[in-house]
């Protein structure tokens, strides 16, 4: 039987979003909310076997630049979610 850790820290040191003309804070609150979301519901799944330090995620779905910035919020943090599942090219 496996255990969840009884906490979960996720720090994002930077996001950087060219091409897009939404309010940075705006996206990044929007962002927040939904990983924290997507961790509370599934999870980690790269950390599963304990704690784990990811330098970055590529190889992630491209994003239309017209998003508002809470939809763009919401799926960057959807495609960071994906990365941290083991979805993309991931560099330790």
């Amino acid at each position: 039987m496996s255990e969840r850790p009884s906490a979960i820290r996720v720090e994002i040191g930077e996001l950087v979003l060219d091409g897009f003309r939404a309010d940075p804070a705006r996206v990044s609150a929007a962002f927040e909310s939904e990983l924290a979301r997507l961790v509370r519901l599934h999870g980690v799944p790269l950390a599963a076997n304990g704690a784990v330090t990811v330098d970055a995620l590529s190889g992630l779905a491209a994003l239309p630049a017209g998003l508002s910035a809470r939809r763009l919020g919401q799926e960057l943090a959807r495609a960071v979610h994906e990365g941290l599942s083991g979805h993309g090219e991931v560099t330790v």
